[in-house]
């Protein structure tokens, strides 16, 4: 039976090679540096517009890594409001969203503060509000005391994927974890949160939600890598697209005598990506700041403003005029009359498909 990578004598001496790597980490703190310095040329709301999608796309994706689905409009305003935003909406959201919210944000918004066992306990009580997990329950913000093994298959043909440590170990695990999660070494902290997010998941302390913590902390040492609490790209987002792989390094590592390589250039790609991604994100974000800089002493009513966001937000399917009374919860003829003035105003337009039922666009600029 193949052993563990904590079964080895040197465990937790990760080593990796420094040449085959050197490219991608030098790609990535590149395009860092290049995705801040366009982002502070910019104004204010537009990087607090870019911020606010990142760290709403970071909650949605990271849960549904976990097979977790979250309404985006929830998440947004959740994390509007704990940002302090105006545009934080009356949308309510429910106590396991906003605990997801409270966790990736302190990690973000609070990333120069030392990580703690207090504040891990925290974090994981913030996930399970409940004290639940599904219908299972489950230890809350304290390490696990049983024997954790993630299994996959039906009863009597399961295959074991990991088998976690003993929970008799945990405690000084993490704390040797979190002595060097904290220390000021040489170690740059985009190859940190490479380390960090492995190490965590290999520990696995919870009975549940290991992951999300772990992108949690990742996310908190790219913020250090960053110097900002801003985020604009989501690395959860990205592991996401790539979850097969993810999964799939995760279990290959898990079985080396501590050189790590492999992971750690998949974890430099995956960062690489989820920077690409953003720039065509932003590119969006931009033009919205754009539309709103020059329609700001436009007559817009606050149905006509939330229409429009979404549109700019990505909006599912055709804008229809029974679709707007829907979503403002209003009757057909306001939304027609909401959507004659956006068309007399030149922001909307009929388009062109023809048929019974008539569909609205956005004017770009």
């Amino acid at each position: 039976m193949r052993k563990y990578i904590y079964e080895y004598d040197n465990w937790p001496s990760f080593t990796w090679d420094d040449k085959q790597l050197s490219v991608a980490f030098g790609e990535v703190r590149l395009m860092q540096g290049k995705l801040m310095g366009q982002l502070s040329s910019l104004g204010f709301s537009f990087r607090e517009e870019a911020s606010l999608l990142a760290h709403t796309m970071d909650v949605i994706k990271s849960s549904e890594i976990e097979g977790e689905h979250f309404n985006y409009d929830q998440v947004r305003s959740s994390v509007a409001r704990r940002l302090g935003l105006k545009r934080a909406g009356l949308i309510s959201s429910s106590k396991l969203i906003d605990g997801v919210v409270e966790m990736t944000l302190d990690a973000t918004q609070r990333y120069y503060q030392p990580l703690t066992e207090e504040r891990l306990f925290g974090w994981h009580a913030a996930l399970f509000p409940t004290g639940y997990s599904g219908n299972y329950k489950i230890e809350v913000a304290q390490y696990r005391t049983g024997e954790m093994q993630i299994v996959s298959g039906a009863m009597g043909k399961e295959k074991v994927h990991f088998e976690a440590m003993k929970s008799q170990v945990l405690k000084s695990e993490m704390d040797y974890f979190l002595k060097w999660y904290n220390a000021e070494d040489n170690l740059d902290p985009v190859l940190k949160a490479a380390v960090a997010h492995f190490w965590f998941i290999i520990i696995h302390p919870f009975d549940d939600g290991n992951g999300r913590i772990a992108r949690a902390l990742t996310d908190m040492l790219l913020a250090r890598a960053e110097g900002t609490g801003e985020r604009f790209y989501s690395m959860s987002s990205q592991m996401m697209l790539q979850r097969k792989e993810y999964y799939a390094m995760l279990q290959k590592a898990q079985h080396s005598s501590g050189d790590i390589s492999e992971w750690m250039f998949w974890f430099l790609n995956c960062l690489k990506n989820a920077m690409l991604t953003t720039q065509s994100t932003m590119s969006n974000i931009l033009r919205k700041a754009e539309f709103w800089n020059k329609h700001e002493n436009t007559l817009i009513n606050e149905r006509q403003r939330l229409i429009l966001n979404k549109l700019f937000d990505g909006f599912e399917g055709k804008l229809k005029s029974s679709k707007w009374a829907k979503i403002t919860k209003t009757s057909s003829d306001t939304a027609l009359r909401d959507i004659k003035d956006l068309v007399d105003k030149g922001i909307l337009r009929k388009t062109n498909e023809g048929g019974r039922s008539v569909n609205y666009e956005l004017v770009f600029l």
